[in-house]
Formats: structure tokens, C-alpha cells, sequence
């Protein structure tokens, strides 16, 4: 039996009933004999084998996991939007603009984010990619060398401490004991090109990989060329039968990323390919270079005991141009300079016994710190070149968290899940250009927060679980969100953090050829961040009371011979409880809805691998309208698109993967993001149109 490699985050008692080394060693008497019965994973979609796929089957949580292969994937790897855009509840779209990053959001959650992440936790590998203010971004992640992505939606997710609207966690394959090298190219429309290679070597001993790979696009818009260099590495020691060690390097360089903004209506429909003017005449942009290495050590302690221990650093430089100048004496500029340091550890020990009954029980104590210091500059942007310093300053967050969970059995047919996790997260800004104009900023802000979640599951029948859970969480404001204010007076440190309490209640049914999951979920946020606007790329943010969340999740896969289907839908519906006063005073209804939230998103995929070498397939996406602005004076409207995938393989020695990807087949015209709440009016990011990329992978043996 093996744990899913979710599970080597030490909370990963969600959904395996043990962390890492202790679920292996103790086991799980009820779901090792309801795994005797299991039904094997459907498809390509579910990552995990029988055993581990029966434990996530009885946890408490909605939890969803996709298998990743790096050589046989119809697709080129580039994007977390590829793998997560049919999972219910989780929105990952694609800007085309790739100085902004995805946009990630998990029923609602980051959803506000007119750059990076917000709302959602991003782990690689159980380091996080979210610092500790909770500004995340997921481009450094590296699918081709990963194994899957898992993604955990509802209260359960606060166990992960800030910003955990939800979370989303890749995690690395492990490296081959064959020696295995492998190499792919790819091209495709508007201008795209990828190269990527690897190579595995060592043993069980001692293993590791290397994979690096270089991607490149002219754009389908104006002013979108993007050029990016990524390298993962990962080294597996096991000294012993007791201790496992593991080391992880991940370079990232994006030397060029043009920024080519939103658009307004009128501009949509007279051209979505353009850009703004002021794209070219302040030439917006950001380069991006991030260097970070990993350690975690998983050690058996006892046969019931076990102890992992993870450490990481890294640094990150960035440099944005924005599509202003920032002149004035008193702007923060119109470029950003951020020069990042990072690093944090953590420790957790799980213990997992059986009772007098037989049953088992496991529970977990851990601490986690991390820490992050940024020096951030602001210059003039004169005409796409750095003028005079507006701002500069030393940024400080950090955050310490303890934690505890218990995992218990209460008989054969109910399990009880209980946590508790106490967060601590301080912000500190240095003020060092102080002039008549402009004054000292200097300041901290600190917040303090004690999540506890509840879960339960019942076994109604072998085949079918029903579960409810529930659980507090909260989201600071980061140092990003803060670092303008109304009128430009400096940081914004009246910003709160954002509280909420979640409620779920869900059903699971798995059958020999189909699984059916339902989820019904509730959320009521206090202080809930929101954009009071964004203008020239800056945008300043406030807190607003009582915003409501709520929906529905339904998810069914199928397999039967050659065939294989997943068909998601997700009702979500995100209001304002509460009037407010919003930009430029605009009144905020009660009953709005929030903004960049769909309240109807659907999408169903069908593949068919007639032979050992053949797989095609497709995918159809639905989503309903869009507001763009709190006020909902503008939307985007729903729209719906095809995409065609199909990949060919060659056994032997040498093994060929041949792969094509259709996308948008219909060529349909439409807002595939939308920047919130935009001062300029140009809330939208039109969706390429059709576009086409096929590629060749060798794996030699």
C-alpha cells in the first residue's frame, strides 16, 4: 500500500488517514478490506491506485486529484489550465498574458486577483509557492516532470493556514531507476515553441531526474510575446529502510513577458488582438527570475511514530513596467523593482495506533515558519525606460503556525476528522526615500487567527459515503494589496484580514464503471478583500462585510471498454450581502453579484483509445456571464468552446509520443479573463482564438 504523494504534507490526513511514512506502517484495517473491493482508478484521471483512491473515498473532504505523464499527454505542459479547467469548483484560466500569471480560483476564492494568486494556496512538491502575506503564483510550477496535481476545496482546506480558499498542490514524479532520458519539441500557432528534455538516473538508493524545459510565444495579441527557461530537479536518498530524504531545485527565468492589458468593450469588439496605446508607449512588461531549493526528510521513528522535517529557500527578482509614468513627487512610479528573499521550515510528527476496538487512529502536531524580506522600488516610467526613484523601501512578512489533527474511526462505518490550526502573520514596511512630497510610510501590521475544522463520514453502503464538514479560515491582505492606497498617500495598512466560516455536505458513489461526487457548500466572509479600483496596471484594495458564497459541485466519470468520460458542473453563487460604497463612490448593492465568479460553469470531455497506440478525444467548456466591476454595470457574456486533442505512440527501444491539440476549433470570440474592477474601463482579456500545437517526445529505455 502506498500513500498518495499529496499525503507527504503533514496534513495530509485528509485524505489518506496518515501522513507519509506512519500511513504505511500502520495502516488502515476499514480501507484495506473495503479496497479488496474497490474499483481500479477510471481512465487517466484518477492518479491513485485502488487503496490510496479507497482512502481519499473516505475522507471528509472534496478533493480531486489528476495524473500527469510526461510523455504521453496530448498536450504541451505548459499551463496548470490544461489539467484543472474540468475540475468542478476550481477555475483556472489561461490570460494569454503571461506577465500576469494564471487565474486561479476555487469556488470564489482569488477570484479579486488582477495578477498572480490570491485566495488559494499553492504548494510544489509540500513547499509553497504562496508567501506568507499570500501572494501566490503558479508558474513556477513544472508539470513535465510532475506526477499530478491535486486540488482540495472546502473548509478542510483552512487546515493549510492563510489564504486557503482552497489549495492546489503539484507533486514531482519520482525519479526511474532505468536511466530513462527523454526529449520533446512542439510547435504551434502564434509563434509557440517548446523544448524540453530529461533525464533519470541513479537507484533506489539514490536516485534523482533533471528536466528542463524552454518555452516561447510571439502572442496572439499585440504586445504579448513571452519567453520563459524552467529547470526541476529532484534527488531521492533512502539510507536506510527507516528514512527517506529528499532534495528539490527548481530554476525559473522569464527574461520577457509584454503585458499587453485589458481592453475595453468597444475596443474588444472592434479588435480583440489589439492592445491599448499606452501598452506600446510605456512598452508594459515584467521579467521575472526565481531560484529555490528544497529539503524534506521523512523518518520512521517507530512502527506507530513518524517525523517529517522540510526546510526551503529561494530568491526572486522581478521588474514590471506598469502603463503610466509615475512622475509625480509623490507616486510610488510606473515601474516596479522587487528584489525577494525567502525561506521557511517545518516539522510534524504523526502517530497512528489501532484501538482496544481494532480501529485506528492517527493524529498530527506540526509548526510551520516561514519568513520573506523584499526590497521594493519604485522609478519613473519614461516611455518604457527607467526614469527617476519614486519608492524605495524594505518589505518584511512572516508568518508562524501551529497545528493538530486528529483522524479516528468510530466504528466500521463513521470516521471523525478534527483540526485546529493557530496562524500568526505580521507585515512590516521600512520606508527609505522620504522627501517633503513624500513622507514616511513606515509601518506593521499584524493579525492573529485560530482556524478549527470538523469532519464526518458516514459509510452508508460500501459504495456510497455522505459527508459533512465544517471550519473557520482567514486571508490577510498582501503586501501587494497594500502597497497603495486612495489618493496615494502611501501603503494601506487600514486593510484587514478577511475571516469566513464554511459549511459542506457532500455524497460519494463509486460503482464498477462510474463514480458520482456531489457537494453541496455555503461560505460567509467578514472583511472580505475586494479592488476598490485598478488603474495603469496599480490597484488599491478594501475590506467589505458579509460576502456570501454558495453552490453546488457535481462531478461523474465513466470508463467502459475504449471509452472513457468526466463530465464537471458547478453552480456557484457569489453576492455582496451588504451595500457598500465602492470607486468613485459608486453605490454597491446588496444581492451584486461578485465580480470574475460565473454562477453557471460546466465542461465535459470524451476520449477514445481504440488501440495500445491510439488516444483521441475533446473537450467542450461552458461558462455563464461574468461581471466585471462591483457595481455589475459591465459583464462579459457566457460563451462555450470545443477543443480537439489526439496523440499517437510508438513503441520499441525508443519510444515515440506524436501529439496535436485543437483549441477554440469555432474560432468564438470572447472574454476569457477579466482584470476586476479596472479605473480605465479596460476590464477585458480576450481568449485566443483558434490556435493549433502539435509535438513529438522519445523516451529512450
Amino acid at each position: 500500500m502506498t500513500t498518495p504523494s499529496f499525503c507527504r504534507h503533514s496534513l495530509c490526513l485528509l485524505l489518506a488517514g496518515g501522513t507519509g511514512l506512519a500511513a504505511n506502517a500502520a495502516g488502515d484495517p476499514v480501507a484495506s478490506q473495503a479496497s479488496a473491493d474497490a474499483t481500479p482508478a477510471l481512465g487517466t484521471v484518477e492518479v491513485m491506485g485502488s487503496a490510496a483512491a479507497q482512502r481519499s473515498f473516505d475522507s471528509a473532504a472534496s478533493h480531486s486529484s489528476v495524473a500527469v505523464d510526461g510523455f504521453s499527454q496530448p498536450t504541451p505542459l505548459v499551463h496548470l489550465s490544461e489539467l484543472l479547467s474540468g475540475q468542478a469548483g476550481v477555475v483556472t484560466q489561461d490570460r494569454g498574458n503571461y506577465a500576469q500569471d494564471l487565474q486561479i480560483a476555487v469556488r470564489g476564492f482569488g477570484a479579486r486577483a488582477t495578477f498572480g494568486v490570491r485566495g488559494v494556496r499553492i504548494l510544489v512538491d509540500g513547499i509553497p509557492a504562496t508567501m506568507p502575506d499570500g501572494q501566490g503564483q503558479a508558474a513556477t510550477a513544472h508539470l513535465p516532470s510532475a506526477a499530478q496535481v491535486d486540488v482540495l476545496r472546502g473548509p478542510l482546506a483552512q487546515l493549510y493556514g492563510n489564504a486557503a480558499g482552497g489549495v492546489v498542490q503539484v507533486t514531482t514524479r519520482e525519479p526511474r531507476t532505468t536511466g530513462t532520458a527523454q526529449a520533446g519539441l512542439a510547435v504551434g500557432s502564434h509563434g509557440q515553441r517548446l523544448v524540453d528534455a530529461s533525464l533519470d538516473f541513479g537507484d533506489q538508493r539514490l536516485g534523482g531526474l533533471v528536466d528542463i524545459s524552454h518555452f516561447g510565444l510571439e502572442g496572439w495579441r499585440d504586445h504579448s510575446a513571452a519567453r520563459r527557461t524552467h529547470v526541476n530537479g529532484k534527488l531521492v536518498a533512502r539510507p536506510d529502510g527507516r528514512t527517506r530524504i529528499t532534495a528539490l531545485l527548481n530554476l525559473y527565468e522569464q527574461p520577457l513577458a509584454q503585458d499587453p492589458l485589458g481592453l475595453t468593450r468597444a475596443q474588444m469588439q472592434g479588435n480583440p488582438r489589439q492592445a491599448p496605446a499606452v501598452a506600446s508607449a510605456f512598452d508594459t512588461r515584467k521579467s521575472v527570475s526565481q531560484n529555490q531549493l528544497g529539503l524534506v526528510m521523512d523518518h520512521q521513528l517507530s512502527p506507530s511514530d513518524s517525523l517529517q522535517l522540510r526546510a526551503y529557500g529561494g530568491v526572486r527578482d522581478l521588474t514590471q513596467y506598469l502603463s503610466f509614468s509615475g512622475a509625480a513627487a509623490n507616486s510610488a512610479g510606473g515601474v516596479v523593482s522587487l528584489d525577494r528573499t525567502y525561506r521557511g521550515m517545518g516539522a510534524a510528527w504523526t502517530r497512528s495506533v489501532r484501538l482496544g476496538s481494532g480501529l485506528p487512529v492517527t493524529w498530527t502536531a506540526g509548526v510551520e515558519t516561514h519568513r520573506m524580506a523584499e526590497h521594493r522600488q519604485g522609478f519613473v516610467n519614461d516611455a518604457g525606460m527607467r526614469g527617476d526613484l519614486r519608492r524605495n523601501e524594505q518589505d518584511r512578512a512572516t508568518n508562524t503556525d501551529v497545528y493538530g489533527q486528529l483522524d479516528a474511526w468510530l466504528s466500521t462505518r463513521w470516521r471523525a476528522i478534527a483540526g485546529l490550526r493557530a496562524s500568526q502573520v505580521r507585515v512590516q514596511v521600512d520606508d527609505r526615500h522620504i522627501t517633503p512630497a513624500n513622507p514616511d510610510d513606515s509601518g506593521t501590521r499584524s493579525w492573529r487567527h485560530t482556524s478549527p475544522v470538523l469532519g464526518m463520514v458516514w459509510s452508508a453502503t460500501d459504495t456510497v459515503n455522505l459527508y459533512a464538514n465544517m471550519g473557520r479560515g482567514f486571508e490577510t491582505p498582501t503586501l501587494a494589496e497594500m502597497a497603495y492606497s486612495l489618493g496615494n498617500t502611501g501603503p494601506n495598512y487600514a486593510l484587514s484580514a478577511s475571516r469566513s466560516r464554511q459549511w459542506e455536505v457532500g455524497a460519494k458513489w463509486r460503482g464498477e464503471q462510474q463514480q458520482i461526487d456531489v457537494a453541496w457548500f455555503a461560505t460567509r466572509s467578514r472583511g472580505e478583500i475586494v479592488p476598490v479600483e485598478t488603474v495603469n496596471g496599480r490597484s488599491v484594495f478594501q475590506n467589505v462585510d458579509n460576502v456570501r458564497r454558495q453552490g453546488l459541485e457535481l462531478a461523474w466519470r465513466a470508463a467502459r471498454g475504449a471509452w472513457s468520460s468526466n463530465a464537471t458542473y458547478t453552480y456557484l453563487d457569489a453576492q455582496f450581502g451588504n451595500a457598500y460604497v465602492g470607486a468613485a463612490s459608486a453605490a454597491v448593492a446588496a444581492g451584486n453579484r461578485l465580480p470574475g465568479t460565473a454562477r453557471h460553469m460546466a465542461q465535459w470531455t470524451i476520449e477514445h483509445a481504440p488501440s495500445a497506440r491510439w488516444r483521441v478525444g475533446g473537450a467542450v467548456h461552458l461558462s455563464g456571464r461574468v461581471f466585471a466591476n462591483d457595481t455589475n454595470s459591465e459583464s462579459a457574456p457566457g460563451f462555450a468552446v470545443l477543443g480537439l486533442r489526439a496523440g499517437y505512440q510508438l513503441p520499441g527501444t525508443t519510444r515515440w509520443q506524436f501529439w496535436a491539440r485543437l483549441d477554440n476549433v469555432f474560432n468564438r470570440h470572447y472574454a476569457g479573463t477579466l482584470v476586476v474592477n479596472d479605473g480605465n474601463g479596460r476590464f477585458f482579456e480576450p481568449a485566443a482564438g483558434r490556435r493549433v500545437m502539435v509535438g513529438a517526445r522519445a523516451q529512450f529505455l
